[in-house]
């Protein structure tokens, strides 16, 4: 993983997406704190995705109890789990 300034990165942000295309993370930080991940975008394959779909369509049976655990999981989660793990 790289840690760059933002001043850094802005200067040779080509390099930086460069490295992100090769699979590199690079942590961005402004006065020593981060303040933004640059991270690889994925790489979905559509028609992959829509075979997979087309391959698993009515095998699967969703038992009666799925949406009660749905439900109970929406209520389980909160807002507070959602939070910023690098904010101070």
């Amino acid at each position: 993983m790289l840690e760059l300034t933002a001043s850094e990165a802005s200067r040779s942000f080509s390099a930086v997406l460069d490295e992100a295309e090769r699979g590199e993370t690079i942590v961005v930080t402004r006065n020593g704190k981060r303040v933004a991940l640059i991270v690889p975008a994925p790489r979905a394959n559509g028609t992959e995705v829509c075979a997979v779909f087309h391959r698993w369509a009515g095998k699967l049976d969703v038992d009666d109890r799925f949406e009660e655990t749905v439900a109970k999981v929406r209520e389980t989660a909160s807002a507070e789990l959602d939070g910023d793990p690098w904010r101070d």
